[in-house]
Order: structure tokens, then sequence, then C-alpha cells
């Protein structure tokens, strides 16, 4: 039992630091699931306005201080849903304050040096950190994940494709990483805007599933990028490998295609398929199917009751109970050092290619 553990006989009570879109559009709705356990007590934004009218919601404090909602006893579990940047202190700060769980959404560190920082807090203080990856709590990929066998040792391929309708808000918040042009269209010409594009494409929409990627590649850390291409206006296809493993990572938001989210590691003699449901959609789990012998027995988990997101919470409230062991600080550092690398080397390929291009033109010119 942790020496956080709260009593069994009340909800647990949930700050929120930051009221944006992610708070209204994903953690209210899932968290109005679980009025059972879990109860909306204080809610921070810097903006007074917006933290009065999300907290009046759900019957909340509202404040524009993050040190009055981490010093306020009714709070026993802080999510960080704030701008990227706060991040690293803000779970510093949630940890230092002696709360029982703490819910940071991704990525939870901009670099090496931030990650070990949290690393060493949370093992200190020994408060669990939760990263908002929501498909590595998707029920439907835990299911998967309990009934793959030796399918990990096997896998040689593995994709993660997303097509999504155009959604300006959800392409603002996938590409928050980079300060976006306020107006006007992106100077396509221009490497930087690409490698902003492809940056935030990594870092914004590709790292809810590079927790899957990494646990299907033992030599995650010798990652080559093969190929990296910018789609028009958001999207990306990049492809890479390590010494044993052929990753493909693909996004496009177009209006003519049906919207989907897959997920495929594929080995010798078995393979996985995942459909999840689009970010932003409280639409159920994820359906997983887990095929052996070329197709010839084929096994399929889901739908469940209740999606990804939702499983964040269940997991939260159980660490803040003392019920489920904490994760390991090691797997966050690793899965963030795995999307840097991949976004770095993304980047790093594109701007190479540019300057290519750019220098054969000239020649030819």
């Amino acid at each position: 039992m942790s020496q956080h553990a709260a009593p069994a006989d009340r909800p647990l009570g949930v700050g929120i630091l930051g009221a944006g879109p992610v708070t209204q559009a994903i953690h209210l709705p899932a968290l109005a699931r679980l009025q059972d356990i879990l109860e909306v007590r204080h809610i921070m934004d810097v903006d007074p306005a917006v933290a009065s009218s999300v907290a009046a919601r759900v019957g909340a404090v509202a404040g524009t201080s993050m040190d009055a909602l981490l010093a306020d006893p009714a709070v026993d579990i802080v999510a960080i849903c704030s701008p990227h940047q706060f991040h690293a202190d803000q779970v510093i700060a949630a940890c230092r304050a002696g709360k029982k769980a703490v819910l940071c959404e991704k990525p939870f560190a901009m670099n090496a040096e931030e990650a070990a920082r949290i690393s060493a807090v949370s093992t200190e203080t020994g408060v669990p950190i939760v990263v908002g990856a929501m498909h590595t709590f998707d029920p439907g990929w835990l299911a998967a994940e309990q009934n793959w066998g030796d399918l990990p040792e096997q896998v040689h391929t593995i994709r993660s494709s997303i097509v999504l309708p155009p959604n300006a808000r959800f392409e603002d918040f996938a590409t928050e990483i980079i300060t976006r042009p306020a107006a006007g269209s992106p100077d396509y010409s221009d490497i930087e805007v690409i490698k902003g594009a492809l940056q935030g494409g990594i870092m914004g929409l590709a790292i809810h599933d590079l927790p899957l990627v990494r646990r299907f590649t033992p030599d995650f850390a010798d990652i080559e990028v093969l190929n990296v291409f910018h789609v028009r206006p958001f999207g990306y296809a990049v492809s890479l490998r390590t010494p044993t493993r052929v990753i493909e990572l693909r996004a496009v938001m177009n209006s003519t295609w049906k919207p989907e989210w897959t997920f495929e590691a594929i080995g010798d003699d078995a393979a996985l398929h995942i459909d999840f449901t689009p970010s932003y959609v409280q639409a159920g789990s994820a359906v997983a199917t887990i095929s052996r012998g070329n197709g010839s027995e084929t096994s399929v988990f889901g739908p469940y009751g209740h999606n990804g997101y939702e499983g964040e919470w269940r997991e939260l409230a159980g660490l803040a109970r003392g019920t489920r062991p904490a994760p390991s600080a090691q797997t966050l550092i690793d899965d963030l050092t795995f999307a840097l690398a991949i976004a770095e080397a993304t980047v790093a390929s594109a701007a190479a290619g540019h300057a290519g291009a750019a220098e054969e033109a000239g020649v030819s010119a």
C-alpha cells in the first residue's frame, strides 16, 4: 500500500491545471462517467473567465493560481493539461505538494534533462506519474497485450496509420509544439515550416502510438530514418528501421477518406491489428484482432464498455488508492526518448532532403 493511499469511502478529488479543449472535450466527459470514484474539485486556468466557466459545469472551485490548487486539501490527483512548456515544472510541483498521483498530458517533458528531473522527484516523493497516451490504457490494447503470446519477439513490421477529417481545432492541438502562423497560408517552400509541421506531427499526433511501437521494438535505441514525406496541409509519412524492425508512421487529414486510426504489428507467424477511435471522440474502446497461421486462426477482442481516456482515470484512481503498482519512471523516460529521437531524426532527414533538392535545382539552373 502506497504511503499516499487514500481512504476508499469517498471519491478522490481531482484538480486540473489548464481548462482548454483537452480538459473540456476529453477529461470532463470521462470523469462524468466515473463520479462514483472521482470528483472534479478545483480547476485552474490563466484566463479567469475560462476557469470560472469550466469549473461551473462541474461545481468545482475556479482559480488562476497553480499554488492554490496544489495547496487545496480536497485535491488528491492533479491533471496537467497546460501548454507543453509548463509540464515539467508543474509535474515536479505536484509531486512535491504531496498529491497521490499525477496525470500529465503528452509530452510530459521536452528533453532528456527535464525527464531526468521528473524521474528523480517521482522516485524521491513516491508520487506515481501517468502520461496521457490514452491508447496504452485502452481495454482493447490491454486485451491484446494479454493474449498476443510471443508476437513481440517475432514482429518485423510495425505501422501506425491515422486518417482524420479536416479539423482546425485538432490541427492546432496536434501541432501546439510549434509556433504556428497567426494567419495566412503556410509557405511550403520554407524548410522551417516543413520542419515545424513534422516536429508537431510526431510529438503531437504520432506520440499517441509511439509507446505501442516501442513495445514491439526492443532495439529502439538504434533507429534510422529511411524516408520522410510531409503531407499537405497536415500529415506525414515516415519510414524508419532498427536492426530488426521496420516502422511506418503515417497521418493525413482528408475530407474524402473515412476517418480511421489503426495500429499493426506483423510477425512471421502472427499479426496484430487494432482499430482505435479517433482522438476527441468518446466512441468506445478499440477493437483488436490477433491472427495466426497466415490468418487461419483469428481472435477478436472488444469493443469494451470504456475507452482509453476512462482507462487513464481508472488507473489514476487505483494508483492514488495504492491498489495498483506505480508505473516505472524509466518506461516514461524511454517512451519520451524514443519519441524525441524519431522527431529529431525526421526533421533532420527532411532538412537534408530539402538542401539536396535545392542544390540540385541550383546545378540544373
